[in-house]
């Protein structure tokens, strides 16, 4: 129980890391303020080093890992391609940073809560990874 867990934890890491690295570089060349450009940049560079982590103790378990879900990743491309061709300013970049940042937040929260008999390990790397998700979220707050 405690390898299925801790698979199945590691996966949906996988999968959110994705999705967030996916949904800041969506946005990245449409932001005109340089603080907010290197928030992004920092907490995309904080996604990587999680993604290696993630993938390394994936390998331990021979898994592939997880793609973030086709439907949500098209649903996200959409809405931040509408909103940006009506308004591409920082404060609507801010505002999908944020809605973004906690979609991911309480999804992640509620796996590392459904998959309680994961590892240590991959439980450490969820709850950073909640940490980071909540944090961009505030820094996104003096932009909105």
């Amino acid at each position: 129980m405690i390898e299925q867990d801790t698979v199945k934890l590691l996966r949906e890491c996988d999968a959110g890391i994705k999705m967030g690295v996916s949904s800041i570089d969506e946005v990245l060349d449409s932001v005109c303020s340089p603080s907010m450009r290197q928030l992004l940049d920092s907490c995309r560079q904080e996604h990587e080093k999680l993604k290696n982590e993630t993938r390394t103790l994936l390998r331990t378990y021979c898994d592939q890992g997880k793609d973030a879900n086709p439907l949500a990743k098209g649903m996200s491309w959409m809405k931040t391609n509408m909103k940006l061709g009506v308004d591409d300013s920082d404060q609507t970049i801010a505002d999908l940073m944020t809605d973004g940042c906690n979609m991911g937040v309480k999804s992640l929260n509620r796996y590392l809560n459904q998959y309680k008999a994961a590892s240590e390990s991959s439980k450490d790397i969820a709850r950073r990874l909640i940490d980071l998700e909540h944090q961009l979220s505030l820094d996104m707050r003096p932009f909105l």
